[in-house]
């Protein structure tokens, strides 16, 4: 089988709202920890060591404030120039930006996910709505570089939203599969072609964080 486009699509790290339980929208985020800064430091290392025997042909990044600060790490190591794409971004959390994960919940009976076609807060985006925004994005990014190497640092649910694109997982999977992401994680998929022309999507590692001290994948 032969690679053609690889996609790697990673976490920010640990932000300030994490640590707090808010929700950190364009408002509730305050961008990341000093552990957060030094796990993406970590994932910026390897990354850049891939980077020197296979360079990544294009970087995308999202505006959130903890997004954007892991980007300018990745960025700098890898010395490539990030192209920030607003439709990666996380999910819109209309008036529950900035409050508490826990009551957001506790209203709606559950995360986002847990009734998808449903806003879990007023003015908030419905979870297939984001689903369909970001696949929409990343499709775009696939087809923009056919062949290439593509990293993204984007958002633990941008990972969710890439598996279920290049799963081709049915409206309604979100309620019953979820994809752990840790904090600095990588996903990495790989489009390959057999000598027949045959192609496949092949999903060569997920919630990877084999480069941050006391983990072992």
């Amino acid at each position: 089988m032969a690679i053609t486009t690889e996609l790697v699509v990673t976490r920010h790290g640990q932000a300030v709202c994490n640590t707090l339980g808010v929700i950190g929208g364009e408002r509730g985020c305050t961008g990341l920890t000093p552990l957060g800064r030094d796990q993406v430091a970590r994932l910026a290392h390897r990354l850049a060591a891939e980077h020197a025997k296979r360079p990544f042909d294009a970087l995308y990044g999202t505006p959130r404030r903890r997004v954007r600060e892991s980007t300018e790490i990745i960025a700098r190591a890898l010395a490539l120039t990030a192209t920030e794409d607003p439709e990666l971004r996380g999910l819109d959390h209309g008036q529950a930006d900035g409050g508490t994960w826990h009551e957001a919940k506790t209203a709606f009976g559950g995360p986002p996910h847990h009734r998808p076609d449903q806003p879990y807060a007023p003015g908030a985006e419905p979870w297939h709505t984001y689903l369909a925004r970001t696949a929409a994005a990343l499709t775009a990014i696939l087809a923009r570089h056919e062949g290439q190497r593509i990293l993204i640092s984007a958002h633990g649910e941008t990972i969710q939203a890439a598996h279920s694109l290049l799963l081709a997982l049915p409206p309604g999977a979100c309620t019953r599969i979820g994809f752990a992401s840790d904090h600095a994680a990588l996903a990495r998929w790989q489009h390959q072609v057999n000598r027949l022309g045959q192609e496949l999507w092949i999903l060569q590692a997920s919630n990877d964080t084999a480069h941050l001290p006391g983990t072992g994948s």
